[in-house]
């Protein structure tokens, strides 16, 4: 681990002020990623600023009905919050199903926004990575991908995206709350992650000198008919080979509005307004729900090892969707596949 210099921020402000005089100053909260990559030689900040102690961990109800989630609040804080439970209950399934309980206990909500791939070749330093270093090459494209992209990679990178909280929040709708010194702004929360395209070492929008202060969930959170499915190589603390958020508004058996969105498979969560809109005024069928799974991987590529994931991902689509609109939604404390 190289030397760096440590401040401790006062306020957002001064956090901001820390991280525009430093362009290699990070941000740190709960450190669950970071020190890991710094103990790898993977990230190497001149600065860690921290931010632990920001008046920032607040979950506070907004004037339109939704929810605004202060970016320092605890992952297993979120999950377990009496609003999240009641009306955002997708949202805290897929942090359930995520880490370990010691991790969510420590990790913070815009650190899990920013958390970087765990692609093997992205941490082993003596293996050539364009997002560890531009133009060295993708070393995963010719080697061992059963784990990679099937949506949206290129030539320079097929990393996945790690996180299960931001296929939710992608499903849901949310908003990602963005200070810097120009002020603020936001952005949709599936805006926010980039596909690798030529520059797989930017990993978001965020500005080089911003930060995220909050997330925001609209008022409509699915509390009824809803799922999330995480299919994994093992049931505790394996990242997703494929992941489903799916929510549903249901009149009878037809569908009013649909959600759905996935992880494991891209850059970002992935997520097609055609597929969703496919199922508006549909019956809630397999039938149904296999075609806007077909719409949701169109254009699905395989590397080497992981075409299985393909039809992984179409199947677990439908299951997700059919315990969905079946009121039964995935347990993540037993985990087995309903």
């Amino acid at each position: 681990m190289n030397n760096f210099q440590y401040s401790r921020a006062t306020d957002v402000a001064d956090a901001i002020r820390l991280l525009n005089s430093d362009p290699d100053a990070k941000l740190i909260a709960g450190g669950t990623n970071l020190i890991d990559l710094m103990k790898e030689n993977v990230e190497r900040p001149s600065r860690l600023i921290d931010i632990s102690r920001l008046p920032l961990g607040k979950i506070e109800e907004t004037a339109q009905g939704g929810l605004r989630i202060g970016a320092l609040v605890p992952n297993s804080d979120l999950a377990y919050h009496p609003q999240v439970e009641q009306r955002y209950p997708l949202l805290a399934s897929a942090i359930l199903a995520g880490a370990s309980a010691q991790l969510r206990n420590m990790a913070s909500v815009a650190g899990n926004l920013m958390q970087r791939t765990r692609c093997a070749y992205f941490y082993d330093t003596a293996t050539p990575c364009n997002k560890r270093s531009p133009g060295s090459g993708c070393s995963a494209v010719g080697g061992h991908n059963r784990n990679h992209a099937i949506l949206g990679a290129s030539p320079s990178c097929i990393a996945t995206y790690p996180s299960d909280m931001c296929v939710a929040l992608a499903a849901l709708g949310a908003l990602v709350h963005i200070a810097g010194p120009t002020g603020e702004r936001r952005i949709a929360l599936e805006d926010f992650h980039r596909l690798p395209g030529d520059t797989p070492h930017i990993d978001t929008n965020l500005g080089a000198s911003e930060m995220i202060i909050a997330i925001e969930l609209p008022p409509g959170g699915f509390s009824r008919n809803y799922s999330y499915l995480k299919v994994r190589d093992r049931l505790s603390y394996a990242f997703a080979l494929i992941s489903v958020a799916a929510a549903l508004n249901l009149e009878g058996n037809a569908i009013s509005e649909a959600r759905l969105a996935l992880g494991g498979v891209a850059h970002k969560p992935w997520r097609s307004l055609e597929a969703e809109q496919s199922l508006r005024g549909r019956a809630a069928t397999a039938d149904h729900f296999a075609h806007a799974a077909d719409l949701l991987l169109q254009g699905a590529s395989a590397a080497s090892h992981n075409r299985f994931k393909i039809e992984l991902a179409r199947r677990a689509i439908v299951r997700t969707m059919m315990q969905a609109a079946s009121a039964a939604p995935q347990s993540q404390a037993h985990k087995k596949i309903a």
